[in-house]
């Protein structure tokens, strides 16, 4: 008998782990998703300071351009111009996943989004930084529909060979 109270005592802090853990991720992909609609609303209002204090130091943005892979420094001195003038980008988000690890202190996520482009492809990693998460890592990507994809290579060919060959060199 003491075996079976023994057994059903492990089998609850068994499923009371597990549903901590399942309401600790819902908690960790809603302040997620109001982190980067924040981070894309700012980029929206040109509000510079905002998006820029969503990054972490270290992060990395890279663009849809083959040439656009930027530390925040560089980012922030390509990106400074546009905000200035009042008309950086506004993205949408149409929809978004979000994965976070084990320890809740790394997310991964993808999302698509209507842009000035069309759509694109969002995916990044935020990680925590003394508390508060920061995004480390951010590509930009444009969609480009499986039926089109030999007219748009046929147009990018010319610029892209030429770059092609520039980084072969180096």
């Amino acid at each position: 008998m003491k075996s079976i109270y023994i057994l059903i005592l492990l089998i609850s802090l068994n499923n009371y782990s597990q549903k901590k853990t399942e309401s600790k991720a819902l908690d960790i992909k809603k302040e997620i998703n109001i982190i980067l609609n924040n981070w894309h609303k700012a980029a929206a209002e040109t509000n510079f300071e905002d998006y820029f204090n969503a990054m972490s130091e270290e992060s990395i943005f890279i663009g849809t351009d083959a040439t656009e892979n930027w530390n925040k420094k560089a980012f922030m001195n390509f990106a400074k111009p546009y905000f200035d003038k009042g008309k950086a980008w506004n993205f949408k988000t149409l929809e978004r996943n979000i994965y976070s690890s084990f320890n809740g202190e790394i997310v991964w996520f993808d999302e698509l989004l209507n842009t000035q482009m069309k759509i694109c492809r969002g995916s990044g990693i935020l990680i925590k930084e003394n508390g508060t998460w920061k995004i480390k890592h951010y590509v930009l990507s444009m969609t480009i529909p499986n039926d089109i994809s030999n007219d748009v290579i046929k147009i990018k060919a010319p610029i892209e060979d030429a770059l092609i060959d520039t980084l072969q060199k180096q």
